[in-house]
């Protein structure tokens, strides 16, 4: 069967940890027949550090990302007319909004003067998905899937990151955005939602749309 086709050639799913972006992302290029670039979180050496005692990990834990995120979009051309279709699992801007979010304001203006110096040059996405969830429901899919050092993490760190996203996205006008109602449903393992959000990742050309999932709309 011929991969489905999107007025769009770089697609990003964005949203808080446990929401389900890497799991979409996966399988929206499956679908896609895309090249999926994924941030690869189980690399950084700092991670459990960080979630285990933040304050000591925070700032390491970051500077990998930084690198990491920077050398990997380097390599993916904006303007190359034979690219191939992309989804991503991951935004270069989410980079500052963890370390706003996570460092102290002398490790953020290291971290500042770091990601001037990389001077990154990131390929700008046509379509942003921004997947929203309370945080009880991110705590409760962080403990489903069992990796163990995620079970660190904290409520007050999810609210944190939460309403960081949400005053990213709300400001967010650098191309069309998708903003998805993700608490109830299931996009990875039941073929309704899947279906449904597709058809709206292929409605969307321009501006923002607010998709709240019709099928689970009364419940």
């Amino acid at each position: 069967m011929a991969p489905e086709t999107l007025p769009h050639r770089f697609v990003v799913i964005e949203g808080p940890i446990g929401v389900g972006k890497t799991t979409l992302a996966t399988r929206l290029a499956s679908t896609l027949g895309a090249e999926l670039v994924l941030e690869r979180a189980d690399e950084n050496p700092f991670l459990e550090r960080f979630y285990r005692n933040p304050r000591a990990g925070a700032l390491p834990a970051q500077l990998y990302f930084l690198f990491q995120r920077a050398q990997q979009l380097a390599g993916l051309k904006q303007h190359d007319l034979f690219a191939p279709l992309r989804v991503a699992d991951y935004l270069i801007d989410k980079d500052r909004l963890f370390a706003r979010a996570t460092l102290d304001e002398e490790e953020y203006r290291l971290y500042e003067q770091v990601y001037a110096k990389l001077a990154i040059e990131a390929p700008k996405p046509d379509l942003v998905i921004y997947l929203q969830a309370p945080v009880d429901v991110l705590l409760a899919r962080i403990g489903r899937r069992g990796i163990l050092h995620e079970q660190y993490i904290d409520r007050g760190y999810l609210e944190r990151l939460n309403d960081a996203y949400a005053r990213f996205f709300h400001e967010y006008d650098a191309g069309p955005l998708l903003i998805v109602n993700a608490a109830a449903i299931d996009p990875v393992n039941t073929a309704e939602d899947y279906e449904e959000l597709l058809s709206a990742i292929r409605r969307l050309r321009r501006g923002r749309l607010y998709y709240n999932p019709m099928r689970h709309a009364a419940l």
